[in-house]
């Protein structure tokens, strides 16, 4: 770990560049308040003394704390009213109760991949272009901590070379949001923004109030996929449970393979299957926030880029305001496409998943292991259809894990889609916790038996 000193004497002694992002002090963008390194604490250590649902976003590490009781999404969720004012409706049946409104869906990559970056390098060419253009003054996004592969630091780039030196997965909890002081400080009038969900969620909750103190002109959001960020500590114990070499790995990502593929620095890529995680190790890994989030799929994103939806190599774009689609338009001529696809019937396999959510078993013998490893790449959801059987997935897991732990911030946190999405699972979820999914169902039951 690099420390506050250590890190200022490597940028000193190099000339004001930082020797592992190659960015200049400058373009660093170290965040206000103090936070030089923060995404090197751990969990215990940077969420002290704040809220039980927290997933640093860095609003209330900013001069705009005073916004944070009415924006942030673990106070109250704001999704239903803010597609409202982007799209001037709400989600409608079908694939968008998952994938939050969008315009279009799109298999695509870069046609000259990005060195260093995780995918092609779309995000980071993507917010470069946009500098290189003129259409924005500066783009928030996360580096690399200096010393680190995959501690995230906040940064305000304001060039092209700057956000490409950012390229690469951070699965960490990152304050993006603390740099809206330097975009004060720089009076930078058009900005755009890249980020997790729960950072979307506030910045869009927030927007009215920040154009106006800010005086914005143009705000882009590009938002990227998330699910159970950690501390960067937590992190280097997932990955010295799950590798044979932890320390050499240099990207890593959880395939629609059903495998961990960890890619290391001579080029080797080592897989390990989900079902052969050691859940037993990890629990307590996760924060809570992550664990309470229903917004996987970044919804309230002009431009949404993963790759879930889409198959191996490939990313998935979701354009989903008109914004998005000048995004898209922007970086198109750059990219080739291949068509979306979806195989196999995620909802064979739910009633199961649920049924292990309210009685977890015992991790299966290696051999079965393996033989529902086979089974899961060659018979499991694939394409799109995987994605929405991870993104159900996902709802079921944090819901239960809300009503086990907060049960009192169901109401507050909880936004109608998810309810929507699930309810074709409704009885089994009866079935097995006894309860039902929907609580507006209970109170049905319960008015009309009234």
């Amino acid at each position: 770990m690099a420390s506050d000193s250590s890190t200022a004497a490597s940028i000193a002694t190099s000339g004001g560049i930082d020797p592992v992002t190659g960015l200049d002090a400058a373009d660093l963008g170290v965040p206000a308040k103090g936070l030089r390194e923060p995404t090197l604490l751990s969990q215990d250590e940077r969420l002290r003394g704040r809220p039980k649902l927290c997933s640093d976003c860095g609003l209330c590490d900013s001069q705009f704390k005073t916004l944070m009781a009415s924006s942030c999404t673990f106070v109250r969720q704001h999704i239903p009213d803010i597609e409202q004012r982007l799209h001037g409706r709400t989600r409608r049946a079908g694939d968008e109760l998952c994938f939050g409104v969008f315009r279009s869906m799109h298999a695509a990559r870069m046609q000259q991949p990005q060195p260093g970056a995780q995918w092609s390098g779309l995000v980071t060419s993507l917010g470069a272009k946009l500098l290189e253009t003129g259409q924005v003054e500066g783009v928030i996004t996360a580096a690399s901590a200096p010393g680190t592969r995959f501690a995230p630091r906040p940064m305000l780039a304001r060039t092209p070379d700057a956000v490409r030196a950012s390229a690469g997965n951070k699965p960490c909890l990152s304050p993006n949001l603390a740099l809206l002081d330097q975009v004060r400080e720089a009076g930078i009038r058009r900005l755009a923004f890249i980020g997790t969900g729960c950072q979307v969620q506030i910045l869009r909750a927030a927007e009215p109030q920040l154009r106006a103190e800010l005086g914005l002109e143009r705000l882009d959001v590009i938002g990227i996929p998330c699910s159970d960020n950690v501390t960067y500590p937590d992190l280097q114990f997932f990955l010295h449970q799950v590798s044979r070499s932890p320390d050499t790995i240099v990207h890593y990502e959880f395939m629609q393979d059903y495998s961990l593929w960890m890619r290391h620095d001579d080029g080797e890529i080592e897989r390990v299957n989900f079902i052969d995680f050691p859940m037993d190790k990890l629990d307590g890994v996760f924060p809570s926030a992550c664990l309470s989030c229903f917004d996987y799929a970044n919804s309230l994103a002009d431009i949404t880029i993963g790759y879930m939806g889409a198959r191996l190599g490939w990313q998935w774009l979701l354009v989903r305001t008109e914004r998005g689609q000048a995004l898209f338009d922007l970086i198109k001529p750059q990219l080739e496409f291949r068509e979306l696809d979806s195989a196999g019937d995620r909802r064979r396999g739910m009633p199961r998943y649920i049924h292990m959510l309210a009685e977890p078993p015992g991790k299966p013998p290696k051999l079965i292991r393996k033989l529902i490893a086979f089974l899961q790449r060659h018979r499991g959801p694939r394409g799109l259809e995987f994605a929405r059987a991870v993104i159900e997935m996902k709802l079921l897991r944090n819901l239960h894990y809300l009503r086990t732990h907060f049960p009192r911030f169901e109401a507050r946190v909880v936004h109608p889609a998810v309810y929507q999405a699930l309810a074709p699972y409704a009885q089994d979820y009866a079935d097995s916790f006894g309860r039902p999914l929907d609580p507006k169902a209970a109170t049905s039951v319960s008015d009309s038996k009234g």
